[in-house]
């Protein structure tokens, strides 16, 4: 078996284990308490054999060519010693890889509010503008934790002024930015940007990109509202699809791959066109590195052509079906706990969360292992989904809150270790990816439909919860591993992991 086939196969056993559970949830609900029609239940079926192998092929992909290609875009910008030109394409890299995000476009595509082209064009410039900071940032080796107060208090204090039909729309699009064309490609890139420094915060720095990009649509969409009239938009409920058999459901799909080919195709095109252009100008990799970018960009296109599809014709309408159903149930109170276990299991199934989990695996050297970051960011995604349900039921405004949670998580980045406030604001983008836009929030819609509520302002939100919780629980994992570094210390027991930590914290950290 060569190399390839073996990472296929790797990538395959992953795949099974992030999207079997949510299948077999929702299954256990269509038998019991919430019976779905076989058309919608047949969809969402093969929609799930599409999602895992896409995620399989995808996952491969972007390890092959999207994070190579980061890597080398970002050290050859930031050794290139001209910061003019870097922070340009710096703004251009940011802005087309945005435009491209197939997450945005789902999310758009459900906002009755704001034309799809305005809200996507001011998402993607929001992104350009705070890929810049957060390069300089990088450069000038500044600390995440002062810029990450500042910022979120100016969102803040201006979502005082926002109508409320904006606020969860905004905070929405800072979580759909951040999906899996953006987080491979930036996260590389700041590793690039990281490998030219040579301080001993260098790797530390490397993370945060995802966290300052993440902020910068949240800010650009609240300024749009003010000057955005939406008055007279509102929502239209989704069309459930009728499948009478098996011939149908596959027209169904049949229809929904073109469009899929030619949107995953248009999203690639800018960031292929950007590459080529510095590898002739800057890069000059040799031949066999370009045919293996090559070989990985088909599989990254394939696996998301496979996953879209299949999350979108096929869970999209399950996920808003099976709302509308426990919603209507005289106990539909039984919405948190099982939006809490569906969260739990449905971030395993996000791909960029893989891509991360690895990126700081190879960081820390295996200081900060995935499968600890797996199981707290399902607890946090659990959560904030518990919360989000709890907000549907009862209409609870979100800054009710977003303002406390994200008080916690700022309050935390002054005592937790500072990589670890890097990965945790960037775990809070990954986390809300199309899983969330295309199941999870099309669940909350159902549900708050059937409730009779206001879908806009209860529903929508759903997303900005899922990027907030992770903010939080990784940085108790943060809070976890000092204490043991300490008790390590005094004990005299030092161990590998610990002592990288130690060794990567700030500098009130004792040296092991």
């Amino acid at each position: 078996m060569n190399v390839i086939q073996t990472k296929l196969l790797d990538k395959l056993k992953e795949s099974l284990k992030a999207v079997l559970p949510i299948m077999g949830i929702v299954l256990l609900l269509s038998f019991t308490i919430a019976p779905m029609p076989s058309g919608i239940l047949l969809l969402f079926l093969f929609g799930g054999l599409l999602l895992i192998v896409g995620m399989m092929c995808f996952n491969l992909g972007a390890e092959q060519s999207m994070t190579p290609m980061g890597e080398r875009v970002g050290t050859k910008l930031a050794a290139s010693g001209h910061l003019g030109v870097t922070l340009a394409l710096c703004f251009l890299l940011g802005f087309i890889i945005t435009v491209s995000e197939p997450d945005l476009q789902v999310l758009a595509g459900q906002v009755p509010s704001i034309p799809n082209m305005t809200l996507i064009l001011t998402v993607a410039a929001g992104v350009g503008i705070f890929l810049v900071i957060a390069m300089l940032r990088m450069l000038f080796s500044h600390a995440l934790a002062p810029m990450l107060l500042v910022f979120y208090a100016a969102v803040f204090v201006l979502a005082m002024f926002v109508p409320d039909s904006f606020l969860a729309v905004a905070f929405d699009s800072g979580g759909v930015t951040t999906g899996p064309m953006t987080v491979p490609f930036i996260m590389a890139l700041g590793i690039g940007f990281a490998s030219v420094r040579s301080d001993r915060h260098a790797e530390d720095d490397s993370f945060g990109l995802v966290a300052l990009c993440s902020i910068g649509p949240i800010l650009s969409v609240l300024i749009l509202s003010l000057l955005f009239d939406a008055s007279g938009s509102s929502y239209t409920s989704a069309e459930i699809p009728d499948i009478q058999n098996s011939v149908e459901l596959w027209h169904y799909f049949a229809e929904g791959f073109p469009e899929y080919i030619r949107e995953i195709a248009l999203s690639l095109l800018p960031i292929v066109l950007f590459f080529a252009v510095f590898q002739l100008a800057a890069l000059k990799l040799n031949r066999r590195t370009i045919v293996k970018i090559a070989i990985g960009l088909a599989y990254t296109y394939a696996g998301l052509v496979l996953f879209m599809t299949g999350v979108n014709v096929g869970f999209m309408p399950a996920g808003n079906y099976l709302g509308q159903i426990i919603a209507a149930l005289p106990y539909r109170w039984i919405l948190i706990p099982l939006g809490m276990i569906i969260g739990f299991f449905i971030v395993k199934a996000e791909p960029a969360v893989y891509v991360l989990m690895g990126q700081v695996e190879e960081i820390t050297s295996g200081a900060i292992p995935g499968r600890a970051m797996g199981l707290s960011l399902s607890f946090g995604v659990a959560a904030s989904v518990g919360i989000a349900m709890l907000r549907v039921l009862t209409g609870i405004p979100i800054l009710w809150f977003l303002i406390p949670g994200y008080a916690v998580a700022l309050l935390l980045s002054l005592f937790v270790p500072k990589i670890f406030t890097a990965i945790a604001f960037d775990s809070g983008g990954v986390a809300s990816g199309p899983m969330t836009a295309t199941f999870l929030l099309p669940f909350a819609m159902g549900a708050c439909e059937a409730l009779g509520g206001n879908v806009v302002q209860d529903a929508f939100g759903i997303v900005a919860m899922v990027a907030m919780t992770p903010l939080i629980t990784i940085q108790i994992l943060g809070a976890v591993y000092r204490f043991r570094a300490q008790r390590a210390e005094e004990t005299g027991a030092v161990s590998a992991p610990v002592s990288y930590l130690d060794r990567l914290a700030d500098d009130d950290i004792i040296e092991l």
